[in-house]
């Protein structure tokens, strides 16, 4: 079933309130997937490492390994210097608009062309000393098998989980600190393709939308903004030519079935 794109401009939506919408963001693109995948990991260790327990050091020894199997599986300076290199030309080709904030575009230019030049300056594979020491490899062969890193499989771990609270910290930010420049260039590109187009009012008839995306244009990011009343959520599916959103309600017992009313919503294609 296709139904046509409706937008809200004309469409009353008693109610309708956007102030504080539940975000759902789909990557169309692998570089794009691979950068959301690594910042929401990248927060998450951040978030643990600031913990006090021994349990926030495990999640955030657990967090720090699925960091390093993406950077395991990925060249991730080179696709973070492909993308930098992509964003300062575009960027510098708008420094002739005059409706543009140039000392807003200059910084981010600044801030682009000051953290290539650190990557290419940098040498080694990121991450490399902390994959290959021991307590990580021991770790890392035992955290997918469920309660595989109890005391007795790794004493050595457990002797560093008993260890005080400063200590552990210092350790994890040691561990974290070689990653800070791909995550700052990350941040900086991330936030820059999120606000690089304006939300549209649409609508989903029958919770079901499908648009088809201009092949001409660089879509790297869909944003979609639900009311946080509505009992809903959106499941998007398609690729850089054609997407499709539907509202499912969700059910604790059983699949999520779409919805049959019409759900009005916030859409944003960006592209950079």
């Amino acid at each position: 079933m296709t139904v046509h794109p409706t937008r809200l401009d004309s469409v009353t939506s008693p109610g309708l309130t956007l102030n504080n919408p539940v975000i759902y963001e789909f990557p169309l693109n692998e570089r794009i997937r691979v950068f959301m995948r690594l910042e929401q990991l990248f927060q998450q260790a951040s978030h643990f490492s600031d913990g006090k327990s021994n349990w926030d050091s495990r999640a955030a020894i657990s967090t720090l390994l699925e960091v390093l199997a993406i950077f395991s599986r990925n060249d991730l300076k080179s696709e973070i210097l492909k993308e930098i290199d992509r964003h300062v030309s575009i960027f510098t080709k708008m420094m002739n608009h005059q409706d543009i904030d140039q000392s807003k575009l200059k910084d981010m230019l600044s801030q682009l062309k000051s953290i290539s030049e650190e990557l290419y300056a940098s040498s080694g594979k990121i991450g490399l000393p902390l994959m290959e020491s021991e307590l990580c490899k021991s770790i890392s062969q035992r955290n997918s098998i469920p309660g595989g890193t109890y005391a007795f499989d790794l004493p050595a771990y457990h002797y560093w989980l008993q260890q005080d609270e400063l200590s552990r910290r210092k350790d994890l930010e040691k561990w974290l600190q070689p990653f800070a420049l791909i995550r700052n260039a990350m941040d900086l590109l991330l936030t820059s393709i999120r606000h690089s187009a304006t939300p549209s009012l649409e609508l989903a008839g029958a919770g079901f939308y499908q648009k088809t995306l201009d092949h001409s244009l660089p879509f790297q990011l869909l944003r979609v903004g639900v009311d946080r009343s509505l009992p809903f959520f959106a499941e998007i599916s398609g690729g850089k030519h054609r997407f499709t959103i539907r509202f499912m309600s969700p059910n604790a017992h059983d699949r999520p079935t779409q919805s049959s009313q019409d759900i009005p919503f916030e859409l944003t294609c960006c592209i950079l």
